[in-house]
């Protein structure tokens, strides 16, 4: 069983940065999805001689404040990459350890995350997923399926390509029982197959950790996505991390290859 720990970041001045983000970011010029890539929590743990777990444990709080303001400033969608098809690969017991943190949060964080509003959405398989951890993600959908605020995406043995794979496979299945014809099968057609139905493609990706690469994440939907990156692990992302990455965003011009 895992037991939450106190966070070892700053207290949090969230109101005041708020202020001052808000005095020099319009709301047109944030973006209304936000995707992440989560990355650094083992370096980070490593680096500090901890066991890998204190940078997955130390990621969760991190999330939490980065929901807390996004929801704030009135972002409407924020998609996290919180467990790739090719985790699975990992130690069995650095497997059961995310596992064992997937259904911490989705329970600990359940009455906040409603009382601040937010909608939480899966994306990704669920086959292979612990029954347990299945069970308490589903019921964090439930109790905050009322909500009309942040919509927190939670891509869990997510890959892009599977979820191609699956579009592509129902699709064909509609083709073959004349639900759609074939003329028909355009990008409009393929979005609303995806995991992602309903949902506007990201307007800014982040990446934590320094990596440069999209690692099977949202391959679809990052076509015009603007990307920036930084070498902080995720442990380490700030409230003014954040707020540095939205304010590159706001200057960015985007043409969408006009």
């Amino acid at each position: 069983m895992i037991e939450r720990v106190p966070s070892r970041g700053k207290a949090r001045t969230l109101p005041a940065q708020l202020q001052r983000a808000a005095s020099q970011l319009a709301a047109s010029e944030l973006p209304r999805h936000v995707a992440i890539i989560m990355d650094g929590n083992r370096r980070w743990a490593h680096e500090r001689g901890l066991p890998t777990v204190e940078g997955h444990r130390r990621g969760g709080d991190v999330l939490h404040e980065i929901c807390a303001t996004s929801g704030e400033l009135g972002i409407e969608y924020l998609t996290v990459y919180a467990f790739s098809e090719e985790n699975w690969r990992r130690e069995p017991s650095e497997i059961r350890v995310l596992m064992d943190l997937v259904r911490w949060f989705a329970r600990k964080e359940a009455r906040e995350l409603k009382r601040n509003n937010v909608r939480v959405h899966l994306l990704g398989r669920r086959d292979r997923l612990p029954q347990t951890t299945a069970a308490a993600l589903d019921e964090l959908v439930r109790g905050t399926e009322r909500c009309t605020g942040l919509q927190l995406n939670l891509a869990i043995d997510y890959g892009a390509r599977a979820e191609l794979c699956d579009a592509i496979r129902t699709l064909v299945q509609e083709v073959a029982r004349g639900t759609i014809s074939p003329g028909a099968l355009d990008e409009d057609a393929i979005s609303r197959y995806l995991y992602t139905a309903g949902i506007p493609d990201p307007d800014l990706l982040i990446r934590t950790g320094g990596e440069l690469r999209l690692s099977n994440f949202l391959l679809y939907q990052v076509a015009y996505t603007e990307l920036w990156s930084t070498p902080i692990y995720w442990p380490d992302f700030s409230t003014n991390a954040y707020l540095d990455a939205l304010s590159s965003f706001s200057l960015r011009e985007r043409r969408f290859g006009a």
